[in-house]
C-alpha cells in the first residue's frame, strides 16, 4: 500500500490528459499512490497507450474542467465537478495528501485557497517557485499568486520559504533576501522598506538583493510581491532558453562546433538538466492545509513526474506542519 497519495488533475495542461497521465504513471511505478481526476473516458484512452498500469493508480471521474479563458474564482465556486476542484477535494477530505495541476493557474490558486483553506495565521498563501542558481536550488516567493502585497505577507513568505528550502530542497539554514533595486537598506519601494524592518534580525535574513544576485544564489530564499516575482521568473526562464538556443546554434553551425559538441555532450546535458524547469516540476502554493502544486501549462512528462515526486516528498516531510510551527515560532 502506498504511504503517500497524490491527486492529479488529469485534465490540466496543454497536452492533457496524455502528459499528466504519463507523468503520474512514472511516479506511480516508484510507489506513490495516484488519483487521476478527470473525464474517465479520456483518462482511460490515455492509460490504454501504456503497457502496464500499476495497481496504485485509481481514476476518479470529474465531468467538467476549468479552461484558461474562464473566470477563476467564479468557475471554482460554481462548477463543483471541474477536475481541479474535485482533485483539491480529495486532499480536503483526506483521500490524498497532495494535489497537482498544470491547468488554469488562477483556478488552481482559487481552488486550493477556497477548498483546502489557509493554515491558521496565514494571511495569504504564496507561490514558491524552486529555481536553479550557481549556489544550488533557490526559492522565489511570491511567484505570482498575489500581484499586490503588504509587508506582513512577505514576512510570512520568508518563513514558509525557509521551511520549503530546508525540508524539501535540502538547503541547510537558508538565507533570505528581499528583491529590490539596490543592496542598501534604504533602497526600494515602501513595501520593500517596511518588509526590511519586519525581517531585520529574523533567522537567515541577509538584507536586500538585486536581480543580478538571483542566479548567483546570494540569497537562497527570495521574497517579493507576485507581480515582480512573476516578471523575474519569466525573464529567468526566457534567458535560460536563449542561452541553450545560442549554444545549440554554435555547436551545429560549423565542423569545429560539432566536434566540440561531441566532446562536451555530457557536460551540456548536465547543464541543461541543472537549469531546466522540468527538473523541479511545479511550484508550491504554501500556506494552505495540504500540499498544492501548480505546474506550467506546457509541463512535460518529466516535469509532471518530478512535480508529483516533490509533492510526495512534501507530504512525507510534513512541510505543512513545519510551516505552521515555523509561523507560530516566528522563524
Amino acid at each position: 500500500m502506498s504511504d503517500v497519495v497524490v491527486a492529479v488533475d488529469a485534465m490540466g495542461g496543454d497536452k492533457a490528459p496524455l502528459v499528466p497521465v504519463a507523468g503520474a504513471l512514472e511516479a506511480a511505478r516508484e510507489g506513490i499512490g495516484i488519483l487521476l481526476v478527470g473525464d474517465e473516458g479520456a483518462i482511460g484512452r490515455a492509460l490504454a497507450q501504456h503497457d502496464h498500469v500499476p495497481r496504485n493508480v485509481e481514476v476518479i471521474h470529474a465531468a467538467d474542467r476549468i479552461l484558461s479563458t474562464d473566470d477563476a474564482v467564479k468557475a471554482v465556486r460554481t462548477r463543483p465537478d471541474a477536475s481541479m476542484v474535485v482533485a483539491c477535494r480529495q486532499v480536503h477530505e483526506g483521500r490524498a495528501g497532495a494535489v497537482i495541476s498544470a491547468g488554469h493557474t488562477g483556478g488552481m490558486l482559487a481552488a486550493s485557497t477556497l477548498i483546502l483553506r489557509r493554515l491558521p495565521g496565514v494571511i495569504r498563501p504564496g507561490l514558491a517557485v524552486p529555481m536553479p542558481s550557481i549556489a544550488g536550488p533557490i526559492v522565489m516567493i511570491d511567484g505570482g499568486a498575489n500581484a499586490e502585497c503588504k509587508p506582513e505577507y512577505l514576512a510570512q513568505f520568508a518563513v514558509m520559504g525557509r521551511v520549503l528550502g530546508r525540508d524539501i530542497l535540502g538547503i541547510h539554514d537558508p538565507t533570505v533576501g528581499i528583491l529590490t533595486i539596490g543592496e542598501e537598506a534604504g533602497k526600494g519601494t515602501d513595501l520593500v522598506l517596511e518588509t526590511y524592518e519586519l525581517l531585520e534580525g529574523t533567522p537567515g535574513f541577509i538584507g536586500n538583493i538585486e536581480g543580478r544576485d538571483i542566479p548567483k544564489g546570494k540569497a537562497r530564499i527570495i521574497v517579493t510581491d507576485g507581480f515582480t516575482g512573476n516578471v523575474a521568473l519569466k525573464l529567468y526562464e526566457g534567458t535560460a532558453a536563449m542561452i541553450f538556443h545560442e549554444i545549440k546554434r554554435g555547436l551545429t553551425s560549423s565542423l569545429r562546433g560539432k566536434v566540440a559538441g561531441a566532446l562536451g555532450m555530457s557536460v551540456f546535458k548536465d547543464l541543461r538538466r541543472h537549469i531546466d524547469p522540468e527538473e523541479y516540476g511545479s511550484a508550491y502554493l504554501l500556506g494552505v492545509r495540504g500540499i498544492s502544486m501548480i505546474g506550467h501549462g506546457n509541463t512535460g512528462t518529466r516535469g509532471m513526474a518530478n512535480g508529483i515526486r516533490r509533492a510526495a516528498q512534501g507530504v512525507r516531510g510534513d512541510v505543512t506542519g513545519h510551516i505552521q510551527a515555523g509561523l507560530a515560532a516566528g522563524d
